[in-house]
């Protein structure tokens, strides 16, 4: 067996700090950052964009300190172990062929969405199109394209796909943790579906290469392009 393959089978948590860390994302984060904090922080600043900014970095803080404080610390182990690794040069062609698929994916689910009457407007990309400047589109920007996809890749596949896949198998692993991925974007109901097929991608990504960068780079790179195309069209 390769190394690749004993990285993935032999995950080194247990079901123990999967709950752990799901209480945290799932009930910790929603109701004390996603809801409180970013309603004061909606009312401070008069400006979705902004609060919802600053609610992302937060949570970004809050999900690496969580992973390392659990996940890692007591175990003795390295943001290696989370697929912080380097990936085979070769590899660069299927993360830009991923990247097509994710946003050829991404409009033939919209339109579909919008023949059955359902938008992907929300109020952080109303914000964007209403106070368009240049210091919006960069705080959207590296909110969406580097901050983002570098914490939820780091958690959702380094940690959750590598402990489900190892318990589960490859199948159930992508499957349940784009799930996951999935539902922990509630309340922008009309982008789930778009959220689950990325996070079923970012999976397989990882799963060939056993590095979350390509994932971190197909993310970043898709969510820049629909930041560009939703501020400029």
């Amino acid at each position: 067996m390769n190394n690749q393959k004993l990285y993935f089978n032999r995950s080194p948590w247990s079901w123990k700090e999967f709950i752990q860390l799901l209480i945290l994302v799932l009930v910790l984060v929603p109701f004390f950052v996603e809801y409180l904090l970013m309603y004061y922080l909606s009312e401070s600043f008069q400006n979705d964009l902004y609060a919802g900014t600053l609610v992302g970095f937060i949570m970004s803080i809050i999900f690496m300190s969580g992973l390392y404080f659990i996940a890692l610390r007591p175990k003795r182990l390295t943001w290696n172990d989370v697929g912080l690794n380097r990936f085979p040069l070769n590899y660069w062609g299927p993360i830009a062929g991923w990247t097509v698929v994710s946003i050829t994916v991404s409009i033939l689910l919209i339109l579909v969405m919008d023949l059955i009457g359902i938008g992907v407007e929300n109020s952080k990309t109303e914000s964007i199109q209403s106070h368009m400047t240049p210091l919006n589109f960069l705080i959207a920007f590296v909110s969406a394209s580097i901050i983002s996809p570098v914490y939820e890749e780091i958690f959702y596949r380094g940690f959750l796909y590598r402990l489900l896949r190892s318990k589960l198998g490859i199948t159930m692993g992508m499957l349940v943790s784009s799930f996951i991925f999935m539902i922990v974007h509630i309340p922008t109901y009309n982008v789930l579906p778009l959220t689950f097929a990325s996070g079923l991608i970012f999976s397989w990504t990882y799963e060939k290469t056993g590095s979350v960068i390509p994932g971190i780079i197909i993310h970043g790179t898709f969510n820049g392009i629909a930041l560009i195309l939703t501020a400029f069209l």
